[in-house]
């Protein structure tokens, strides 16, 4: 098949990429190079999905049989693509969110939920926010049509050349050693799903001309963030750190250090009503199209390789420059505060 990606060069567009290939399909990647060089054995495209002369070249003398679009976030682009689109490919994935349901994460949630009302022709160059996603899920479905088109819903994605830094802050500070602030309930249940099994999946729905809609991530319940974190310290090879759990309510009342939820422990999701829905999405869908997870202990093991082997080049994109893939490490609390709240509760 010759397949577009919309993005294609880091994290999920990626993953899509290696997977493509892998499977002998031709590869077009469509972006502006800034992130991260492109997979060698791509037709690379430079261009900006806002420009109109950009797209027309991209356009020129090329058609697909499918496009997958990793990184749409405003509904104008999503639409703008559609549209032209149209004509020259025959199936279209859109790569959503769960942000894109108007009850996540405070309700369980699965494909048939309420998304928050943001229409397709949401005028371009709007301030992030969740509900973005919905109208570029309307913008695709109104363009390229319901028959051709596949919106994937995804959960929380980790792996290699993973570039939101939740999974590689934890492996990296097991490795630093000492006592490690674990936060709430080591049973507390999560839903993660690793990059290469979503691409894996979004594939064989591709290459199956498959329409619709799937919530794609982990089934519920099958890690807990206690194992999380063990298995974190165990591929870390860090045997002198020592976890020390401390309960959800004196990390959210402890005054000027207290810890935000989901960032400063990432991955941390308290037992609060606004987030009673978070690792609860139903996958049922999925798992019958064939949806398969591989171990957590697999995806730690492959995550941390890839941090420490990483090369250089791997910071850079494509014109030579610093970029953020494999360097970003946004998350994570200071050491001073871990410190201050260990000796507080620990």
């Amino acid at each position: 098949m010759k397949i577009l990606l919309l993005g294609g060069s880091s994290f999920l567009g990626r993953a899509y990429a290696a997977e493509a290939l892998a499977r002998g399909h031709h590869v077009t990647t469509f972006n502006r190079g800034r992130s991260a060089a492109d997979l060698p054995g791509v037709e690379a495209v430079r261009g900006d999905r806002d420009s109109a002369e950009d797209l027309a070249g991209l356009l020129d003398g090329r058609d697909w049989d499918a496009v997958v679009d990793t990184s749409a976030q405003q509904p104008a682009q999503a639409a703008r693509t559609a549209r032209l689109l149209r004509e020259r490919a025959g199936h279209y994935t859109l790569v959503s969110s769960v942000h894109a349901f108007a009850d996540w994460p405070a309700r369980v949630i699965g494909e048939d939920s309420p998304r928050h009302e943001c229409p397709a022709d949401t005028p371009p160059d709007q301030p992030f926010s969740p509900a973005l996603k919905a109208g570029c899920e309307r913008a695709v479905l109104a363009g390229f049509g319901a028959e051709r088109s596949l919106v994937l819903n995804s959960g929380l994605l980790i792996g290699p050349h993973e570039i939101g830094g939740r999974l590689p802050w934890w492996l990296e500070r097991m490795a630093r050693g000492g006592r490690v602030l674990a936060p709430g309930d080591p049973q507390r249940t999560m839903q993660v799903i690793d990059v290469r099994d979503f691409a894996a999946f979004g594939l064989d729905l591709l290459t199956a001309r498959t329409s619709g809609r799937f919530l794609t991530t982990a089934p519920p319940g099958r890690l807990r963030f206690g194992e999380w974190l063990e298995t974190c310290r165990a591929v870390a090879g860090a045997a002198d750190t020592e976890l020390v759990w401390v309960p959800d309510g004196p990390l959210l009342a402890a005054g000027p250090d207290r810890v935000e939820p989901w960032s400063e422990l990432p991955l941390w999701a308290p037992d609060l009503p606004e987030l009673a829905g978070a690792w609860l999405a139903d996958t049922g869908r999925a798992q019958a199209a064939g949806l398969r997870c591989r171990p957590f202990a697999e995806t730690a093991r492959d995550t941390w390789q890839w941090l420490r082997t990483r090369r250089p080049a791997e910071d850079t994109d494509a014109d030579g420059r610093k970029g953020r893939v494999g360097a970003a490490v946004r998350q994570g609390i200071e050491p001073a505060k871990e410190r201050r709240l260990l000796a507080a509760f620990g």
